[in-house]
């Protein structure tokens, strides 16, 4: 048996559940939300209290928070007025743009085969690349989202995510991409991009047609590799510069001055 916190709402219980019953079609899922009388935020926090478990939230922020390598985000509480812009005392990741540095960081990231192996010239597991992002980004006001969501039970959602580092990656990466890849093979990644990410959004990640999808997009990275320098000011992350050692871009070609 297993058990989840996820809402009876959201989009987590489906993705948590389609991967359990994906590799244990017998398992025996338990969901409080569903199955007890567990009616509101404010109700599950009166319960915690009451059985002296520890939380992260109180009925004064009663957000429903998400935390891992990747990302937080932040669901509930006022935030549910799609118009309320979120207290900057929430974020937890990050610091609000207007405080960052008034001086910018320069950094660069090393990627092969669209896969980021080193930064700044020392090479690092993903786990440790993306910490040292998470920190770069944050200390600079990078990576904060607040978007309205469609989910996959059928309801709009408006959540407030911070992914500094994973913010920080995206545009490192399309940067090394844009010397490297070919430009009809782009197109149909492209193409393909809101079909991925629907599948992953609705938690078939374990499904013969992400599996499929997913060749075609390795496939897409072999030539991805070089280094893309970045400048991260107040809440902006800017790419200065990509290299690439089979670059398909030709300066020699491209001049406008005198050239072949």
């Amino acid at each position: 048996s297993v058990s989840h916190g996820a809402t009876g709402k959201g989009n987590d219980q489906v993705r948590f559940e389609l991967a359990y019953i994906d590799l244990n079609p017998d398992i025996k899922i338990i969901a409080p939300w569903r199955e007890w009388e567990l009616t509101s935020r404010s109700v599950l926090i009166d319960y915690a209290r009451d059985h002296d478990i520890p939380v992260p939230v109180s009925k004064a922020k009663p957000y429903s928070m998400d935390r891992n390598l990747f990302h937080m985000s932040y669901e509930g509480g006022d935030l549910e007025n799609p118009w309320t812009a979120p207290d900057d005392d929430m974020f937890m990741l990050s610091v609000a743009p207007e405080s960052a540095p008034d001086q910018p960081t320069v950094i660069e990231i090393q990627y092969e085969e669209g896969n980021p192996v080193a930064l700044n010239g020392e090479r690092m597991s993903p786990a440790n690349l993306l910490a040292n992002l998470n920190d770069y980004g944050g200390d600079n006001g990078i990576g904060r989202i607040d978007v309205v969501e469609d989910r996959f039970v059928g309801m709009k959602s408006r959540g407030v995510y911070e992914t500094p580092g994973g913010t920080i990656l995206h545009i490192a990466h399309r940067a090394v991409e844009s010397v490297t890849m070919d430009r009809e093979v782009m197109f149909l990644r492209d193409s393909l991009i809101p079909s991925y990410a629907k599948m992953i959004y609705n938690g078939f990640w374990y499904s013969p047609e992400r599996l499929l999808l997913q060749k075609m997009i390795d496939e897409s990275q072999k030539r991805v590799t070089g280094i893309a320098r970045l400048k991260l000011y107040k809440g902006n992350c800017i790419v200065i510069g990509r290299k690439a050692d089979k670059s398909l871009y030709d300066q020699n070609v491209v001049t406008f001055e005198e050239g072949d």
